[in-house]
C-alpha cells in the first residue's frame, strides 16, 4: 500500500525480516531530540525478544500466531526508501494469550453468522505489559507516522478480509490519538507497585496502615519459616543452561494446571538468555541446596515487569513473596518507578499493588457488529473507571499515602 506516493506500508512474516538495528530505532529510540521524545527502554518491544518469540516456534502458525507485522517505509529525496515505523501483528484463529477477552465478541459474531476469526492482532504475544505499540521512534513528525500506521492496520483488515483489529495494552497517548480514528476503545485494569522514593522496604511497609503493614511481616516469616528456604536473583551470566531447565520445569508444572497448555517452549528461554540476559531477573527459591520456585521478570529502564511463576514444591506464602515482595525489593534497590505485576489479581492490592487503568483499540469491519461493540465498549469504560476508583479506596495505604 502506498500513500500519497512516498510512502509504503508493507507486511513482512517475521521479525527476522527485518534488522535489529532499524527495529531497536524505532522501538526503544534512545537518542531522543528533547525531553518530550524520551521513551522508556522497554524489553518487551526488543528486536530480540520478538525473535526468541518467532525463532522458537511460541509465537508461530503452528500456535495460532502467524506474525504479519506492518512496515512502513519512507521515501527520502534521494529516493532512497527508509523504515520510519513498525506495528508488530499476528493474524490469529483463536484468542489465547492475550489478556484483553473478546470470547464473547466472537461468540456473538458468530451466532449471528458472521466469522470471527481469523482475526489482526497488534500486540507482544503472551505479554499483558502496556508499551508503545506504533513503533515509529521520535521527531516532530512522530504523531503523523503513528496515524498512517494505524490507518494502514484497517486497510490491512480490509484486505484480508478478516473481521477485526485489535491493538492490546498500548501506551496511553496513543490510546488517546486513536479516539477519533475510527478505532473502538476499551479499558481493563491491573494492579502496579509505584515507588514513591522509598529507601527501603521497611520505608514502604510505613506508608501502609498498621493492620496491613503487619500482615505483610507474617507472610513474609511465614514463607521463609525455618531458615531453610533461601532467595536468590538471578540474571545476565548467573543464566545458565541448567538454571533455565530448572525454571521451565516450574513453568511447564504451573501452566499446566492454570492454562493446559504452556505458551513458551524450553528454546524461548535459551534464546532470552543468549540475546537480552541484562534483560532478565530470576527470583528464585532453594530449600535445602534445590531450586523449588521461581518467577521470571523483565527489567525496563524505569519498571520491572513481573511475569509468570512456577514451583514444584507447596509453601504458604512463598507465591506472595517471589512474586510480589521480592520485586519491590529489588526495585527500591535498583530505583526503578514501578513494577508491573501482570494481569489480573485483585488479592496484590493488600500488597501494596494499586488499580491502573490499561488501553486496547478495535477496529470492527462489520457496520452493525460495530456499533453494537461500541455501545458495550461505552458502558464497560464507565464501569471499569468506577471499580477502579473503589478499589483505591480500600488500599493498603494510609490516609495521604495513596501512590
Amino acid at each position: 500500500m502506498t500513500d500519497k506516493g512516498s510512502v509504503i506500508i508493507k507486511v513482512v512474516g517475521g521479525v527476522d525480516e527485518i534488522t535489529p538495528d532499524d527495529w531497536n530505532r524505532l522501538a526503544n529510540p534512545q537518542n531522543c531530540l528533547n525531553s518530550k521524545d524520551t521513551y522508556d527502554y522497554s524489553p518487551f518491544l526488543s528486536h530480540a525478544f520478538f525473535c526468541a518469540l518467532e525463532k522458537s516456534k511460541s509465537a508461530s502458525s503452528e500456535t495460532g500466531w502467524l506474525p504479519q507485522h506492518l512496515v512502513m517505509e519512507s521515501e527520502n529525496e534521494k529516493g532512497k526508501h527508509t523504515i520510519t515505523g513498525i506495528l508488530p501483528c499476528y493474524l490469529k484463529n483463536h484468542s489465547q494469550g492475550e489478556y484483553v477477552f473478546d470470547h464473547g465478541w466472537a461468540d456473538a459474531f458468530e451466532r449471528a453468522g458472521g466469522a470471527y476469526y481469523p482475526k489482526l492482532q497488534a500486540t507482544v504475544p503472551f505479554t499483558p505489559a502496556t508499551g508503545r505499540r506504533l513503533l515509529v521512534g521520535n521527531g516532530p513528525d512522530a504523531q503523523k507516522r503513528r496515524l498512517m500506521l494505524a490507518g494502514g492496520l484497517q486497510r490491512v483488515c480490509e484486505k484480508l478480509d478478516v473481521s477485526s483489529a485489535h491493538i492490546t495494552f498500548m501506551d496511553a497517548e496513543e490510546w488517546e490519538t486513536l479516539r477519533s480514528h475510527n478505532y473502538l476503545l476499551r479499558n481493563d485494569q491491573q494492579f502496579h507497585w509505584l515507588n514513591d522514593d522509598y529507601e527501603s522496604f521497611d520505608r514502604f511497609l510505613d506508608a501502609l496502615s498498621s493492620r496491613k503493614r503487619k500482615n505483610i511481616r507474617k507472610e513474609r516469616q511465614a514463607a521463609l519459616a525455618g531458615g531453610d528456604i533461601t532467595i536468590e536473583w538471578l540474571t545476565g551470566e548467573q543464566l545458565t543452561e541448567s538454571v533455565w531447565d530448572i525454571f521451565f520445569q516450574f513453568y511447564i508444572d504451573t501452566g499446566s494446571r492454570k492454562w493446559g497448555q504452556p505458551y513458551l517452549t524450553r528454546e524461548f528461554y535459551s534464546l532470552i538468555g543468549k540475546t537480552m540476559a541484562e534483560d532478565v531477573l530470576l527470583i528464585m527459591a532453594k530449600r535445602n541446596g534445590r531450586y523449588v520456585a521461581g518467577a521470571i521478570n523483565f527489567i525496563g529502564s524505569r519498571t520491572l515487569f513481573g511475569r509468570h511463576w512456577g514451583c514444584i514444591e507447596d509453601h504458604p506464602f512463598l507465591h506472595f513473596e517471589i512474586c510480589y515482595y521480592q520485586a519491590i525489593e529489588f526495585a527500591i534497590k535498583h530505583k526503578l518507578a514501578r513494577v508491573e505485576a501482570g494481569a489480573q489479581g485483585g488479592h496484590k492490592l493488600a500488597r501494596g499493588y494499586m488499580p491502573q487503568i490499561t488501553h486496547s483499540a478495535h477496529y470492527i469491519t462489520h457496520p452493525d457488529f460495530r456499533r453494537a461493540v461500541e455501545d458495550y465498549l461505552e458502558r464497560e469504560r464507565f464501569a471499569v473507571e468506577r471499580e477502579s476508583e473503589a478499589i483505591a479506596r480500600h488500599g493498603p495505604f494510609k490516609k495521604g499515602n495513596v501512590t
